[in-house]
């Protein structure tokens, strides 16, 4: 049984319990304001924001001056980084310029299709978590490096559902389905999901939460956009719980006919 599933069914990473099981990224929106609404539409309480894009010293940046950090957990990312020292050393501007010490962690260096680094992700990895960090790490659907982040202290495990920004849908299901029988910690969707269906579909084989960006900022109404995403979310994870009741190859009667009443 994995870490968030307990009686309350709250999201729980690293101690911290969230009520909502969609995650929210910052890009791409036509503006901030439409990325505000959009996110108080998700009913998201974790906000990631990639820390090229924004000055944390600023108090004024327009995407920080639309987010309330007491309403969500606003998680850095080290999107953009192209190997561990990298991806370091902007965490630690993020901790430095404005407390932050939970990282989404990204280290992608191949620039079509931005694939992350395995062998790097796992270096940045220790290395963040040695230095005190909080780690949710963006990765391939690989359960051997599943296993391996997991033991280094990770506290979330995140592989992509398609490459990220192609809204082309859950395509890496049937290793994630591995990595989700396998993970103690909490294992959620990122990447490459375009429909609430793709996300409804993650929940209901078992994963703890999506993230969600592009899809969302990109629709033609990102606020309703936002909101479907949520209920595909609801509904996903509410199927999962009450548990599915199994396939088969044969057809059969939803009424069958043994036991019925027969008139004389």
């Amino acid at each position: 049984m994995q870490e968030s599933r307990d009686s309350t069914d709250d999201l729980v990473i690293a101690g911290r319990r969230f009520t909502s099981r969609l995650l929210l990224g910052t890009g791409k929106f036509p503006n901030p304001r439409t990325m505000a609404s959009a996110i108080d539409a998700s009913g998201t309480g974790i906000v990631t924001v990639a820390l090229r894009r924004v000055d944390l010293d600023d108090p004024a940046d327009s995407m920080m001056s639309h987010l309330d950090a007491s309403r969500y957990l606003i998680l850095p990312n080290t999107s953009g980084a192209r190997d561990a020292e990298e991806a370091v050393r902007v965490a630690k501007l993020a901790r430095a310029a404005g407390g932050f010490d939970w990282i989404k962690l990204e280290v992608t260096p191949e620039p079509n299709y931005l694939l992350p680094d395995p062998v790097e992700t796992l270096r940045a990895a220790v290395m963040l978590i040695d230095a005190g960090f909080t780690v949710l790490p963006y990765m391939n659907a690989d359960p051997i490096l599943a296993r391996r982040l997991e033991e280094a202290g990770c506290a979330t495990l995140m592989p992509l559902g398609a490459p990220i920004g192609t809204s082309r849908g859950f395509k890496t299901r049937d290793l994630v389905a591995i990595i989700i029988e396998q993970a103690s910690v909490p294992v959620v969707v990122d990447a490459g999901l375009g429909l609430p269906s793709h996300a409804s579909a993650a929940m209901e084989m078992g994963a703890d939460a999506v993230l969600v960006n592009t899809a969302i900022a990109i629709a033609g109404d990102p606020v309703a956009m936002a909101h479907a995403f949520a209920g595909g979310v609801r509904a996903g994870r509410e199927a999962f719980l009450a548990g599915a009741g199994g396939t088969s190859s044969l057809a059969q009667a939803s009424s069958p006919l043994g036991g019925q009443v027969r008139g004389d």
